[in-house]
């Protein structure tokens, strides 16, 4: 049996070393290096070439080194075999983190407060609601949106969720469906983005949705959150509204293009914060060894985790 360890943008060096140690007894390979593929049971992958996970006659199972699983069906010619996200380690844990840092650096006015610090001026704001009185939104229930949300009402803030199918988490009050997305943007100070990305979630933050956030917020305008994928915002329509005050401001982690072009206007934009897709980080030990440890149960023949529903793209 072999292992092929199909990626672009990283270095595989270093996953061959994890993969080799927690995997003795099997054989590692990169696609430069498959000789014989009918040999390979497992495919360990980030942004794989599309095409090249076809023609891997006993091909059992594809494991996301990463936590999205969109770059998986960027590929026309997948093969029809079961695929697994990461989840667990440090991950859920990173992105509430990432979450709770920007929710309280719009309630607490950093980026004013930056301002006034590089101008020598003095002038506190003594009117700054609590978290008790900003209503934040988490668009997405899964493992990440729960942990957030859990974290946000440590907090105090009031917390809100939606998904596309019922869900429901203690403390927050749960929405779901297209009438349940209105119904929360409609009491949402702060928007949260965790959703996956697919066809009905792709460009989703836009124009549209921005238009039916909550007007009558303490924090003077609505604000926007993608910790996501880039692939649900639309850039454009992120700075119109927050140049016509739609938004009064955004922290964005995740983009259309990455790395973010050095010509968009994000980056020099009073009302944005940046940051280069690190929100949750996962370490890269913790994903080897759980998707290590998935490979082993699954050939001891228990069932695999985290699969993904191709008909839902997640």
């Amino acid at each position: 049996m072999s292992i092929l360890l199909a990626i672009t943008g990283w270095d595989p060096a270093p996953w061959l070393k994890r993969f080799g140690a927690l995997l003795p007894g099997e054989k590692i390979v990169t696609l430069d290096k498959l000789a014989d593929r009918a040999a390979v049971r497992y495919a360990l992958v980030w942004k794989h070439p599309p095409g090249s996970l076809a023609g891997l006659p006993n091909l059992k199972a594809i494991f996301s080194l990463g936590a999205g699983v969109d770059h998986i069906f960027a590929d026309p010619n997948l093969p029809d075999v079961p695929i697994a996200r990461v989840v667990g380690g440090d991950l859920a844990q990173r992105m509430g983190e990432w979450v709770v840092l920007h929710c309280l650096m719009h309630l607490r006015q950093t980026r004013r407060y930056e301002r006034q610090q590089r101008e020598r001026v003095w002038a506190p704001d003594f009117s700054e609601p609590s978290a008790a009185e900003v209503r934040v939104g988490v668009m997405g229930l899964g493992e990440l949106g729960r942990s957030a949300a859990r974290k946000l009402l440590t907090l105090g803030f009031e917390v809100a969720g939606w998904s596309a199918s019922p869900k429901m988490e203690p403390g927050v009050a749960c929405f779901y469906g297209p009438d349940g997305l209105d119904a929360m943007l409609a009491r949402t100070d702060i928007l949260v983005a965790l959703l996956p990305l697919t066809p009905a979630t792709r460009g989703i933050l836009n124009a549209g949705l921005i238009a039916k956030l909550a007007r009558d917020g303490r924090l003077g305008g609505p604000v926007l959150l993608n910790c996501g994928r880039g692939g649900l915002q639309v850039e454009a329509d992120i700075v119109a509204a927050l140049d016509s005050g739609a938004l009064k401001g955004a922290s964005l982690d995740v983009f259309e293009t990455e790395p973010l072009p050095s010509v968009s206007r994000l980056w020099r934009h009073p009302a944005v914060i940046l940051s280069p897709h690190n929100a949750a980080i996962s370490s890269p030990d913790a994903t080897a060894r759980a998707i290590a440890e998935q490979i082993l149960a699954h050939e001891r023949g228990e069932p695999l985790r985290h699969l993904v529903d191709r008909a839902k793209g997640y």
